[in-house]
């Protein structure tokens, strides 16, 4: 039976004509993924959710859930002093913009734990799967799974549990160290091990005690998922063979950056690849602190200078102590799905806000925007290639909309993508009683919006089609399989076997012409448009991929 595909969001109603017309041999390996994707079988753990509805029956506020406590509003001053009375209307106003966040992250996980009480009793249960229009699968229940929050996460596993065997057992280390973060997700596999069995008795207690006793899994940036790991991990490890136990826990292996690996492998760009991953090293890099590296040596050149000559001098020396990854991360990890400066300067500015170290709003606003300005500058010195492929690909796509033509492309998998991107007109409708003004699609292009979108979606048709060729490749080999984008997840003791599989994939998929092919496309589709040329690339050879340890960790 074929699935079918309906674009989850912004489809085109070229897009759908075309995949309709589309051969069913082209498709094949995108329905074989969408059918292995939504076989896979779900259950609800007991025991996580019996400890969440224990938070939540006590007021929330633990473990990233929502505190469920009235907040009291502000009295209104008994005086009618103007000052006094604007002072008291802005602390309303916040009051109840927190009022009204809390309440809908309430009804939230109200929605999510109403869905997991329904399922609790359920032997095993299913997820559909549905295709964006740039390719990416998602499961189509909206409330609770496998893509959502870490509640959502601790509270489902695997329906089919294997034995953990030694290499399972050794995995379900590594992922709870994983999920703790704080930065020991940075170490080396051996370094989490160690970290992991350095906290046995703190992992046994979360297990027997998860609510009276030290509560150190509610330390870890995962609480819910670290607390079912723990359950799981204290069972083995109290079986004579801690090999035969049985787990459910879905082990994640999450790409690095994996925007950026994917244009390192586009660009063939050695420098970009050893930054994310690509090849092979002692511990995994983190390109978050690669690039807080680059920004604080330029900020501590600009602060060396005289002010009268370089203005950024005062702004480096006001903000280069803060200068560190989490600074920098979203900037980084949104840089290749397109974030402009604007966007770039206003998430640093707002993690500036939360330190609290500028009280001055304009000191603030100068500052974020020196930060953003040195963060992309740092950014484009490491990743030159990448900024390079971006670039060729929106004047490509501005070449094309120039001419009123949507950009379209197809996916390696076979998948036609059409940008929806259009102007929208307005219709009038009138009637007996009234004139009702609706919006619908012309039949014009908005040229910019699919210049600057037409290289994320690119991107991320990659990362789908490299996702569903995994999940096709586990299929085949007997493996469980769930994938979130670049996040795939498999049991503990197939994680070796879905590393190799996942690896073997990805250099399957670049050892493709992909730019070629789709410079060639672009010149079929538009034979009256004159496109660049291909931008330079590197000599990095995408089979080192096969030997990198922490390619995904």
């Amino acid at each position: 039976m074929i699935p079918k595909m309906h674009p989850r969001k912004h489809g085109a109603r070229q897009q759908r004509e075309a995949v309709k017309r589309a051969p069913r041999k082209q498709m094949q390996t995108i329905f074989e993924a969408l059918d292995m994707l939504g076989s896979t079988k779900w259950r609800v753990s007991k025991r996580v959710l019996g400890i969440v509805e224990r938070i939540w029956s006590s007021g929330g506020c633990l473990a990233g859930l929502v505190d469920r406590e009235d907040i009291p509003l502000p009295e209104k001053p008994d005086t009618e002093d103007e000052t006094e009375l604007r002072e008291w209307k802005l602390k309303m106003r916040s009051v109840r913009k927190k009022i009204n966040e809390r309440h809908s992250q309430s009804c939230d996980v109200e929605l999510k734990l109403s869905v997991a009480r329904k399922m609790e009793d359920e032997e095993e249960f299913y997820y559909p799967h549905n295709l964006d229009f740039r390719g990416r699968a998602n499961p189509m229940h909206p409330y609770l799974n496998h893509l959502g929050s870490d509640l959502c996460r601790g509270i489902l596993e695997f329906a089919e549990g294997r034995p953990l065997g030694k290499s399972g057992l050794r995995w379900l280390k590594i992922h709870l160290a994983n999920l703790y973060g704080s930065g020991v997700n940075k170490l080396s596999y051996d370094g989490r091990i160690a970290f992991t069995e350095s906290h046995l008795e703190d992992i046994f207690d979360s297990a027997d005690r998860p609510l009276e006793g030290g509560r150190w899994w509610l330390g870890a940036e995962d609480p819910f998922q670290c607390l079912s790991v723990c359950i799981n991990l204290a069972e083995a490890l109290r079986n004579s063979s801690p090999e035969a136990t049985i787990s459910h826990i879905p082990v994640h292996q999450d790409g690095s950056c994996n925007g950026l690996q994917h244009y390192a492998a586009l660009g063939r760009d050695k420098f970009g690849a050893a930054a994310v991953n690509l090849v092979d090293g002692d511990k995994p890099a983190d390109v978050y602190s690669g690039i807080a590296a680059g920004v604080q040596k330029i900020m501590q050149r600009d602060a060396q200078q005289d002010p009268a000559e370089n203005p950024n001098a005062l702004l480096a020396r006001l903000i280069v102590d803060q200068v560190d990854r989490k600074l920098v991360k979203q900037t980084v990890m949104t840089s290749v799905y397109g974030v402009t400066y604007i966007g770039a300067r206003d998430q640093i500015k707002r993690r500036l806000k939360d330190r609290g170290v500028i009280a001055d709003q304009k000191e603030l606003s100068n500052a974020a925007s020196y930060a953003a300005k040195t963060t992309l500058t740092a950014l484009g010195e490491m990743f030159k290639s990448a900024r390079c492929i971006m670039s060729w690909l929106g004047d490509c796509a501005k070449i094309i909309a120039a001419k009123n033509h949507a950009v379209r492309w197809t996916s390696p998998l076979g998948l036609l993508v059409v940008q929806p991107y259009r102007a929208l007109g307005t219709q009038l409708v009138r009637t007996s009683l009234q004139v009702v003004s609706l919006q619908k699609e012309t039949d014009k292009v908005m040229v910019k919006r699919q210049r600057t979108a037409f290289p994320p979606n690119f991107v991320h048709s990659l990362d789908g089609s490299h996702m569903m060729m995994t999940a096709v490749a586990c299929k085949r080999a007997g493996l469980s399989f769930a994938g979130v984008h670049d996040s795939f997840w498999t049991h503990a003791c197939d994680v070796d076997q879905m590393n190799t599989i996942l690896r073997e994939k990805f250099v399957e998929l670049y050892e493709k012409p992909i730019l070629e092919n789709l410079l060639e496309s672009f010149q079929q589709n538009f034979p009256a448009l004159e496109f660049p040329p291909l931008p330079e690339r590197g000599d990095f050879n995408p089979r080192d991929v096969l030997d990198s340890t922490y390619f995904f960790n």
